[in-house]
């Protein structure tokens, strides 16, 4: 989040957040404030529990009083899955404490315990990463808090829930810091935007975590020209061992910086001694935040977090970055919404991206330089538009599929994808009632005429219509009795604008819905 001025915004939303949370208890999801679990609920008809949806099933929901007794809202999260028993645990930033949820069995999660803040005071910003089975914490705004280290394996041996831990080291080089990233290939840690001790000029502070419980100081780096005051303040940052396209920097430890005003892209191979690499900027800046290397590490996609504030749809900035040198502005993805787009993640060829008041946008980019919405899932339905609340942060590592999305003032979601094109994991799908199934709709993406197979298993009436992604109808393909067997409906999608459309299908009250992508 925004360091210099979304103090204030975050607090004027804070303040009208118990009118919104009454209105969600009154028109909105009934579980808005209490737990959601033991049954996974599946998206029909664009909605799963009340929560707006797009391929996307509602596992489980667990509030902030749950989370965190006394805590108020949720921030950043990780994820942890125990190399020896397989269990899935999330890892949720909160604003005087770090939570760990066991999620093994994703509709009946269990919040285990959690991690005091360390600082002299509760945090807005509370980030977590994970390396070699022990969690690394930062806040910001915080006093002395420093990186707390603690060892997760102790999370197996507990039975019970709630139970507070102790710090298993506290490096203090710094005081507060907004973000910290690792890599794991390399078990370096960079604490970016950082105050009090070595600061490091707000960019770079890099600490070996190779032996994880003795971190220790190794250099800064600061992009000179970069961040609003120009000395190289880094918002967020990925540092990946290199393997693209650029044979200058193969093997090579590369850092990619959301700094403000830039990217900066620097080589920190050799900690004393880091190199500026490039700066890569951008049209209609406000405040370049986070984002993330596509999987071959062609492309970087970076999120603005002001741009909606002066009405502009939300904006992913994407960067062709095979000439590590000499990257290149290619162009912007605009979201279907204006809320604020905050932090995204790549695991294959998707985008995980939470927008604020929109929720969970999940993004096809197998085209990085085209990205298309397959998938949606938003926390607040009753609030809209560019403001401060909502969905924070999303980890879509789990190999079970679990997806794992921190709301502000909600609390935690659990949740899965079923877009074909996504992998469901482990999992069992939620059971759709057995009266028809959708056994194929093609082609899809579609430019042109698109073609749906159904198999009805009773006779009924039978409704089909598509539906924009805010719900409207735009056109009914099918209305009448039907006999059971096979039925094929045929449309021509030819004049629907480029983007992510629903088909909904209702017989006799039984209603499904899959997505469909216009190209």
């Amino acid at each position: 989040m925004f360091r210099a001025v979304i103090r204030p915004v975050v607090r004027r939303a804070k303040d009208s957040l118990a009118l919104l949370l009454l209105g969600l208890i009154l028109v909105g999801p009934t579980q808005g404030q209490e737990s959601a679990s033991g049954q996974r609920t599946a998206c029909l008809s664009g909605f799963a529990e009340g929560y707006p949806c797009g391929a996307v099933d509602l596992l489980a929901f667990i509030p902030n009083s749950t989370l965190g007794p006394g805590a108020r809202e949720s921030l950043d999260l990780w994820g942890w899955t125990d190399p020896d028993t397989g269990a899935e645990y999330v890892l949720a930033g909160m604003d005087d404490r770090t939570s760990f949820v066991d999620v093994s069995n994703p509709q009946n999660p269990r919040v285990v315990g959690y991690l005091p803040h360390s600082g002299a005071a509760a945090s807005n910003w509370r980030d977590v990463k994970v390396f070699a089975n022990h969690a690394y914490v930062v806040a910001d705004g915080a006093g002395n808090h420093g990186l707390q280290v603690f060892d997760l394996t102790q999370l197996r041996s507990v039975t019970g829930e709630g139970m507070e831990f102790q710090m298993t080291a506290h490096y203090q080089g710094f005081g507060s810091a907004h973000n910290v990233a690792i890599n794991e290939d390399t078990g370096f840690a960079y604490v970016v935007g950082a105050s009090g001790g070595q600061s490091c000029g707000q960019g770079l502070h890099m600490i070996n975590i190779q032996i994880p419980d003795t971190p220790r100081f190794v250099g800064c780096f600061s992009h000179d020209g970069t961040g609003r005051a120009g000395t190289g303040y880094t918002h967020d940052v990925q540092c990946v061992q290199y393997h693209g396209p650029d044979p200058d920097y193969a093997g090579r430890e590369i850092c990619l910086g959301a700094n403000e005003t830039a990217v900066s892209i620097v080589d920190v191979t050799v900690k004393g001694k880091p190199q500026t690499i490039a700066k890569a900027e951008y049209p209609g800046l406000a405040y370049a935040h986070q984002g993330w290397l596509t999987e071959d590490q062609r492309t970087f996609i970076l999120g603005d977090e002001l741009d909606e504030l002066a009405g502009e749809p939300a904006r992913s900035l994407i960067f062709d970055v095979e000439d590590l040198d000499d990257p290149v502005y290619l162009g912007e993805y605009q979201a279907v919404t204006r809320s604020i787009d905050h932090n995204m993640y790549v695991r294959g060829d998707f985008l995980y991206q939470a927008n604020y008041t929109a929720g969970l946008r999940i993004l096809d980019i197998s085209s990085p330089e085209t990205p298309t919405e397959i998938a949606f899932f938003d926390t607040t339905p009753n609030i809209d538009g560019e403001q401060f609340a909502g969905t924070w942060s999303t980890y879509p590592y789990f190999e079970s599929g679990t997806i794992a999305l921190s709301s502000i003032g909600e609390g935690l979601f659990l949740v899965q994808a079923t877009h074909p094109s996504l992998s469901v994991g482990t999992q069992q799908a939620a059971e759709i009632p057995g009266t028809f199934r959708v056994t194929t709709a093609w082609p899809n993406p579609f430019s042109g005429q698109v073609t749906l197979e159904l198999d009805m298993e009773v006779a009924g009436g039978l409704r089909v219509s598509v539906l924009d992604m805010l719900g409207r109808e735009l056109s009914v393909l099918r209305e009448g009795v039907v006999r059971p067997g096979p039925e094929t409906i045929r449309f021509d999608g030819s004049g629907l604008t480029p983007g992510v459309y629903m088909v909904r299908l209702d017989l006799d009250g039984v209603v499904i819905t899959r997505p469909i992508t216009r190209q």
